[in-house]
């Protein structure tokens, strides 16, 4: 085996095997945004990591990317389990104590439409961007535990519009409030990787976020075969919402964030 800068047919061919678990590493990679090692066996990768702000191991023996992420100063370490167990038992004795160590987050996924929830969801505009930023930036200190409107506000704003511009943000709006938003993270031709599924606080256990999610479900099936995310163990609202939507616990991840 060896670590090779891997080519773009090589981490398709790898993410090919795993779609679901793989498919933040195939989204970044088709759009060429991906700074990437791996390990490879015979022309075949065996493994397979981006290193950036988030590091995001896949495969077996990823302890190999151990010197890679320590002088990436990551933000995060996110991944399938096991790998990012690995990864991190090689690297964590050259790195700051992560602040939240978050193990066991189970993967979703819906292949199947669910019974529709006859909402006003819609893709946002641009004209939405004041409405979504403060709504984005709650949904993130919420699942994150930092305010990114006082750490990055600039970053963050710019992030939230390219995902407006990317058609990979929906809403539903209500009273001139949002009542239910989400955002897509990752988006293959396999699959299509939710994030943030927020509920305005005053809505909340009053039905909107299942009605919701069922059909902005409903409409990304038409266009991929899988719908996939993964969630906090202990969030158990969340926990309630997936499952009665119809989707399938598989297997879990790892976030460790520093």
């Amino acid at each position: 085996m060896r670590v090779v800068s891997p080519t773009l047919e090589q981490v398709l061919a790898f993410c090919a095997h795993e779609p679901v678990e793989r498919v933040f590493l195939e989204d970044i990679a088709r759009r060429g945004l991906g700074r990437f090692s791996a390990l490879e066996e015979d022309g075949a990768l065996v493994s397979l990591c981006h290193v950036g702000a988030n590091v995001v191991p896949s495969g077996v023996r990823c302890a190999t990317f151990a010197d890679a992420t320590v002088r990436g100063q990551a933000r995060m370490i996110i991944g399938e389990e096991h790998a990012v167990a690995e990864l991190w038992d090689a690297a964590s004795f050259r790195m700051p104590a992560p602040r939240d160590d978050r193990p066991g987050q189970p993967v979703y996924v819906l292949g199947e439409p669910p019974e529709p929830g006859e909402t006003a969801l819609r893709p946002a505009t641009l004209g939405d961007l004041e409405r979504l930023v403060p709504a984005c930036a709650a949904a993130h200190e919420e699942e994150i535990g930092i305010d990114p409107l006082r750490r990055d506000p600039d970053g963050f704003r710019w992030r939230t519009r390219a995902q407006i511009e990317e058609g990979r943000s929906w809403l539903w709006l209500e009273d001139d409030v949002i009542r239910f938003k989400a955002e897509a993270s990752a988006w293959t031709p396999s699959a299509v990787q939710l994030q943030q599924v927020w509920v305005d606080p005053a809505a909340r256990r009053k039905g909107y976020a299942s009605r919701a999610l069922r059909d902005l479900c409903r409409t990304l099936l038409q266009r991929v075969p899988t719908v996939c995310l993964f969630v906090r163990p202990e969030n158990s609202p969340a926990l309630r919402l997936y499952d009665s939507i119809g989707m399938r616990r598989t297997i879990t991840h790892r976030s460790l964030i520093f």
